[in-house]
């Protein structure tokens, strides 16, 4: 079988490449927000084009619909804190589904103990980061909802090591955006 080239097997994958790393060169430039919007959800949208162009699938839709959300917050979250969390915590729930889907079948001990201790830390932690005690319930809410993604994901039947680490990573970079 002759290899094809990354830009010719890969081209949505190529894409959200350009566009996430070229986001970060412009951002600071005076770009008008109007194309700094799309062009920031962009990387994130082209991920979701390639995970169903790779697996056309229930699950490959779940995370493509995952991504979409996602990538609908990135944009939205350049106007409003609340209105980038909404889409983010409907991606949430997409997400969870596919772990539900998906769950590990048997779990160690110390799995299901780290995924119960999860949610709680994570929503308490969350809660406390903010100076503004006026948006604690609302990052306590957007909080449950990332914290039972994340355990879903550790508990998940997928790579551990890439999947539930990649959303204990997620959990980690909203806790600083919280701070």
């Amino acid at each position: 079988m002759v290899k094809r080239a990354f830009v010719e097997s890969r081209p949505f994958l190529l894409l959200s490449l350009i566009f996430a790393i070229s986001y970060y060169f412009v951002r600071d430039n005076p770009v008008p927000e109007l194309f700094l919007m799309p062009w920031k959800g962009a990387g994130v949208f082209f991920l979701c084009v390639y995970a169903v162009s790779r697996s056309p699938t229930t699950d490959g839709w779940l995370i493509s619909m995952a991504m979409l959300f996602a990538a609908a917050g990135d944009m939205l979250i350049m106007l409003d804190l609340l209105w980038g969390a909404i889409p983010f915590a409907i991606s949430h729930v997409i997400a969870v589904l596919l772990y539900w889907r998906n769950r590990r079948q048997k779990l160690a001990l110390s799995q299901k103990a780290f995924a119960i201790v999860l949610v709680p830390i994570v929503i308490f932690l969350a809660v406390m980061l903010p100076n503004d005690p006026d948006m604690m319930i609302g990052i306590g809410a957007y909080a449950a909802f990332l914290a039972i993604m994340a355990a879903m994901a550790w508990t998940s039947s997928f790579p551990r090591y890439r999947v539930g680490v990649g959303a204990l990573l997620f959990v980690a970079s909203d806790l600083l955006i919280f701070a």
